[in-house]
Formats: C-alpha cells, sequence, structure tokens
C-alpha cells in the first residue's frame, strides 16, 4: 500500500477561510510528510499565503474558484448557486474523480452533506449517511455517530450505522472487533423507542464477525468509554455532542475562576499547573476536531467552522487516516458481512 496520500481543502470554508486552512495543512504535514494537497479557492487570496509556508513547499497545488459557500446559505441554495464551480464542491468533486482520496471542509454543515450526497452518492447497502465523531472518554476514545446528519430513523438504519461505526473504529481506533452500543433512556430491553428496541433485536440475532454488540447504553456510558461505538439517531448525537461541549467549557471556566479567587488557590494553581495543563489538553475540543460523513462513495471530513490552526490540523489528520488505511475498502467489506445490511 502507498503511503502518499492526497487531500482536497475546501480553502474558502469556515470562519476563517485560508487563514486557518493553510496554516492548518501545514501543521498536518509536519506530521504526514507523504501528504499532498489540492487547495480550492480564490488564488489571489490562497497563494501568498501558502508561499509564505515553508512546510507546504511543493506539496500544494492551488486551484482557483471564485465561488465560496457562506456558513448561513441554506443547503438548497447552496447547491443551486455552487454547484460545479464554488471550492466546496469542487474539493468533493476531486475525491470523485479519484484526484483526492479525502476532502475537509470547515464550511457550512447543511451545504456539505447535500453536496456529498449529490456527488459522491451513498454506498450500495445504505440507506443515509451519518455524521461520526471521535469522543474523549476515561478509557481514550470512542466514535459516536449519528452527530448531526438527519432527524430521526428506523432499525435498519441504526444498523448500518453500526456498521459504519465500526469500520471506523477499526481504522482510528486500531481495534480490531469493536464494542457497539445503542443509546437508549436505559439499558433494560423493555426500555426504549420501537426503532431502537427492534435494532438491538436485529443486531442480537445477526452472526456477527466483525464487531461486538454490547446492548443499549445510556448518557453517562458515553464519558465512560463503555463502548468503542455508540450509535444514536441524529437528534440525539447533536444534543448530546452540544451538551458535552457546553459542559467542557463550563468546566474551565468554573476553574479558572476557583484558581484565581484567593491568594492560597493561586500558589495551589502554582503547585498542580502541570495537572491542569494535562486535563486542558484532555478537554480541549480540538483535539478531536472533525466530523466524518460515512456511508458515502467517498471521504468527506467537516471541521468546525470556528476552530483555529491547529484544530483544523486535527481534522486534517483524521483525513490522512481515513485515506492511508482505507475506510472505504474496509466499510465495504463489513457491510458485505453483516447480513441484516448485506447489499443485495
Amino acid at each position: 500500500m502507498s503511503n502518499r496520500v492526497c487531500i482536497s481543502l475546501d480553502a474558502m470554508g469556515g470562519d476563517h477561510g485560508p487563514s486557518t486552512v493553510v496554516p492548518g495543512a501545514a501543521i498536518a504535514r509536519e506530521r504526514h510528510p507523504e501528504t499532498t494537497f489540492l487547495m480550492f479557492g480564490d488564488e489571489a487570496v490562497v497563494r501568498p499565503l501558502v508561499e509564505a509556508e515553508p512546510r507546504l513547499k511543493g506539496a500544494v497545488e492551488i486551484r482557483h474558484t471564485s465561488v465560496s459557500i457562506a456558513m448561513d446559505e441554506k443547503p438548497s441554495q447552496a447547491v443551486r448557486t455552487g454547484r460545479g464551480k464554488s471550492s466546496m464542491w469542487r474539493a468533493i468533486q476531486a475525491v470523485k474523480d479519484g484526484e483526492a482520496q479525502a476532502a475537509v471542509s470547515a464550511g457550512n454543515t447543511g451545504a456539505l452533506m447535500a453536496m456529498s450526497k449529490i456527488c459522491l452518492k451513498t454506498m450500495a447497502g445504505i440507506e443515509r449517511p451519518a455524521i461520526a465523531c471521535l469522543w474523549p472518554t476515561v478509557r481514550g476514545e470512542s466514535v459516536v455517530l449519528d452527530v448531526g446528519a438527519t432527524i430521526g430513523t428506523d432499525a435498519e438504519h441504526l444498523v448500518e450505522m453500526a456498521v459504519m461505526g465500526s469500520a471506523m473504529a477499526r481504522i482510528v481506533l486500531d481495534i480490531e472487533t469493536p464494542t457497539v452500543g445503542l443509546l437508549n433512556v436505559g439499558t433494560e430491553e423493555m426500555k426504549g423507542n420501537e426503532a431502537v428496541k427492534e435494532a438491538a433485536r436485529l443486531l442480537r440475532e445477526t452472526e456477527l464477525s466483525n464487531f461486538s454488540y454490547h446492548g443499549f447504553v445510556e448518557g453517562t456510558d458515553l464519558g465512560k468509554g463503555t463502548t468503542d461505538v455508540v450509535v444514536t439517531e441524529g437528534f440525539t448525537g447533536n444534543i448530546a455532542l452540544k451538551t458535552a461541549e457546553g459542559t467542557a467549557k463550563q468546566i474551565g471556566s468554573y476553574l479558572r475562576s476557583v484558581m484565581s479567587r484567593t491568594l492560597s488557590a493561586k500558589i495551589g494553581y502554582l503547585f498542580a499547573r502541570s495537572a491542569f495543563g494535562a486535563l486542558r489538553e484532555k478537554m480541549n475540543p480540538s483535539r478531536a476536531n472533525g466530523g466524518v460523513f460515512l456511508g458515502l462513495e467517498g471521504i468527506v471530513i467537516k471541521s468546525h467552522g470556528s476552530e483555529d490552526a491547529h484544530g483544523f490540523a486535527a481534522a486534517v489528520d483524521l483525513a490522512h487516516d481515513m485515506a492511508r488505511y482505507d475506510l472505504m475498502r474496509t466499510t465495504r467489506e463489513m457491510l458485505e458481512h453483516t447480513p441484516a445490511v448485506a447489499p443485495v
């Protein structure tokens, strides 16, 4: 397997555009020197930033686009105005055409998903795509999906997501047989809505060779890392994600307030500074930045729009690993070996 990976970047996406994308790509390339980039965006803005970055020398091909997608643009409008010519669409198109192995954008999530579905199409055996993320836990990290691609689901789609999430866990977490849990309001079999209970039945009764079904998990299990993969529908998953991010910021605010309140607290902070630094790094959302669009005929990564260069680099790192270790092949093989969702 070749180590070389080419990643297409929507240079105009996100709150900060090229001023974040270009240095983020440079940081990622330090970690993965074999990586090259196709950057789509306004060449007059992108080229000076690339030429000023020695870490990207000889690693970037810039392709000019005059259209970019606004962060508040409706998906339907974005498709109409940007199809075939926007920086976002062309970054995705590069994956479809085989010029790049993965695409990364910090742009409008709805527009990115809509364009990805139209341009790349869904994989055989997959009803709808899902967005997966890496979730920090006390045991390390877990894969959680769906965190916002679709609202509402059925049992078959939950099983599909179990397969796709397990494929991602095998690639990113290097776990040969990941454990999967269905997020529910309790762990007892009689609890939950009909879709969740039916999905549980299918997973219990299906012969699984590439992952192991653990059972129902609750919200508290997300942080514990009870299972390697947690599956839920997009409405619940997105609320859980935003709640966790908000709680992390709340705890950080509390700690800063308490540690600066008195002289003894300030002195105590000096002695415990390294421990607090480790906690801050563990809770830093930029470390796990990057939502993976699973279920498409190509790899697309969504970075948070407000991330800085280091956060964007984390999304590029994720794209690199997905491409380098062939997420698409792993997902197809697992779909074929899971009878409940095997393509006809």
